[in-house]
């Protein structure tokens, strides 16, 4: 699995459990939500994710985007 894909994979699946905590649990953790939305809309932009750096530190194939 290729890094773009661990990050699309760890972004949405952050992105669905925020959104369910806050149905059920606090509204305020739509905040984390906006965080990775964030996130990904300057990633796009300037090249650089957290999650990526990371990911190719410990040794994961990059992709073209990343």
């Amino acid at each position: 699995m290729s890094i773009e894909r661990i990050v699309l994979a760890v972004a949405g699946t952050f992105i669905l459990v925020s959104v369910l905590l806050a149905v059920y649990h606090s509204i305020h953790w739509l905040w984390f939500t906006g965080f990775v939305g964030l996130n990904l809309l300057q990633s796009a932009f300037t090249g650089f994710c957290p999650l990526a750096t990371i990911l190719k530190k410990l040794g994961k194939q990059p992709g073209p985007a990343f």
